[in-house]
């Protein structure tokens, strides 16, 4: 698959999510199988404006290529700029726009999912980075703004006109917000409208859902977001799922569980500091500990993280717990 002069040997992509999807994560996710990756929204005036926190989102990781970086705004000259500065400062293979985050700190703004009430603004905006860069540009859109305005295909052939790369459409619109089902008919209807390719995103939670996505849009790639959360090992399963003829690959086992938890908070507080990031950690190892025993316990004592020595216990018993399951499972089938 090609992304204007970028070759992509995958289907999958993780899907860029604020507060979720840093060096970190990413890096896990690359190792699991994700092909493409892309990082948090960026905002374009904070970039014009030298904030240095934003810059450092723009971090990627070794190797962590082809990969690309994700800028939202609404005026097209600071978008313009902020695509120009994120290429220097990434070293991305491609720009990515997102139109399509549906929070009212971003679309209250005019920026995210506001922009789709304006095709001819997403479009010069597209148009804006492109006279900026010499890198492929790519969209994020959704349905609609809501379900009396579902233009999608409307969008999606006025960014492909000013010079788009590829669109990644949401099958929700913003009203909606991450509620009820995700509409892939207007995925597949944007498909068959634009020649770009197309990436499909909205409820793939493993690989089935994925293999059905693709099925039933005939899009190029799938998007995977929140079914990654907690949930990396997504990307390996849907890889043997579409490379083997339907085979489904197991859960991870709990010791391969806990050691990506723990390699994943390492690099966590590697990036951002052990206070800061074990903070962040409360909801990721959250999310890793969902299904396992005990779950509701060690979940609420994930939200209680404050150190990595806190982390290890929690791990420690998260990994007796299991065992004792284990052990009380072979006992039962002797007798």
């Amino acid at each position: 698959m090609n992304i204007g002069r970028i070759h992509v040997d995958s289907r999958l992509v993780l899907a860029p999510m604020a507060g979720v999807t840093d060096l970190a994560f990413r890096q896990i996710c690359r190792e699991l199988g994700a092909g493409l990756t892309v990082t948090e929204m960026v905002s374009a005036k904070a970039l014009c404006y030298q904030d240095r926190k934003t810059r450092s989102l723009l971090r990627l990781g070794p190797g962590e290529h082809p990969a690309g970086v994700q800028i939202f705004g609404s005026d097209a000259a600071c978008m313009a700029e902020a695509a120009c500065m994120a290429a220097e400062l990434s070293g991305a293979d491609f720009i990515d726009i997102n139109m399509g985050c549906p929070v009212p700190k971003v679309a209250g703004n005019g920026a995210g999912s506001a922009l789709m009430k304006d095709p001819a603004k997403c479009a010069a905006i597209v148009a804006a980075v492109k006279r900026n860069t010499d890198l492929p540009v790519t969209v994020k859109i959704r349905a609609g703004w809501d379900k009396e305005h579902k233009n999608a295909v409307e969008v999606a052939k006025a960014c492909e006109e000013a010079g788009a790369a590829a669109i990644a459409v949401h099958g929700r619109t913003r009203d909606q917000m991450y509620m009820g089902r995700a509409d892939w008919d207007i995925i597949r209807q944007v498909k068959q409208a634009v020649q770009v390719p197309v990436i499909g995103n909205g409820d793939v939670v493993d690989a089935q859902s994925a293999c059905q996505l693709l099925d039933a849009t005939g899009c190029d790639m799938v998007l995977v977001g929140r079914g990654a959360m907690g949930n990396p090992w997504v990307f390996r399963q849907i890889n043997a799922y579409l490379r083997d003829s339907c085979t489904i690959l197991p859960p991870p086992g709990i010791a391969e569980r806990i050691v990506v938890i723990r390699r994943h908070m390492d690099a966590l507080c590697a990036l951002k500091g052990e206070q800061r990031a074990m903070r962040e950690a409360r909801k990721h190892v959250g999310w890793y500990l969902h299904g396992v025993r005990g779950a509701a316990q060690f979940r609420r004592r994930a939200g209680e993280l404050s150190t990595l020595e806190d982390l290890d216990r929690l791990l420690g018993d998260v990994y007796a717990a299991a065992q004792q399951e284990r052990d009380t499972m072979e006992k039962e089938c002797l007798v």
